[in-house]
């Protein structure tokens, strides 16, 4: 799969993690199951592919909400970090998207944007051996507003000390593209490894 990148001069390339560096989608979803399969809870795959960049707590409370259960968050949460950790033996990288990774290391300012937590971004970009190619990552508690808002976004280009026009975006979902265009970032589609 080759990913090919829109013409600009960008000075910054923001990744986000799961389904656009990580083929991490896969495993996550085979953790919710698990996890909410604990608590009779049935999380169709189709929506939890549509609902790709919400944070887990948003997820969990939305689940609450429209199945009428009282799923503690935290506790759910928690036990499905605990189960994608078990998977992560399994985890790839997305094949298209590394050697954009290779090719800024070093060259220009990298950031990761994603709507898991920190010590998930972490663990993952460190299965892969890809954790040390970035000089930023923007997690799930560190914005308000999770995509699509640009904030995530917004913050990262910040921290980078790049303006938001010289920044390119990797994502693979809608809700990553409309966060990265309200932005006023250029982005790049990935597609998911099975579409490659």
């Amino acid at each position: 799969m080759i990913i090919s990148l829109p013409p600009g001069d960008f000075r910054a390339y923001l990744f986000d993690c799961d389904g656009t560096i990580a083929d991490s989608m896969p495993l996550h979803y085979l953790a919710w199951t698990q996890a909410l399969g604990e608590w009779d809870c049935v999380f169709p795959e189709d929506l939890f592919y549509d609902w790709g960049g919400r944070p887990v707590a948003d997820i969990i409370a939305s689940l609450n909400e429209s199945h009428g259960l009282a799923m503690p968050v935290e506790a759910v949460a928690r036990r499905r970090e605990e189960l994608y950790r078990r998977l992560l033996p399994q985890l790839t990288a997305v094949p298209g998207v590394v050697p954009h990774i290779e090719d800024g290391y070093q060259r220009i300012p990298m950031a990761v944007v994603s709507g898991s937590t920190r010590d998930s971004v972490t663990v993952s970009l460190t299965t892969l051996g890809l954790l040390d190619k970035f000089d930023v990552m923007v997690c799930a508690g560190d914005y308000a507003k999770p995509k699509p808002d640009p904030e995530g976004y917004l913050r990262a280009a910040e921290h980078l000390g790049v303006p938001p026009e010289a920044c390119l975006v990797f994502e693979d979902t809608d809700m990553g593209i409309q966060a990265a265009t309200a932005a006023g970032m250029a982005s790049v589609r990935v597609p998911p490894p099975r579409q490659g």
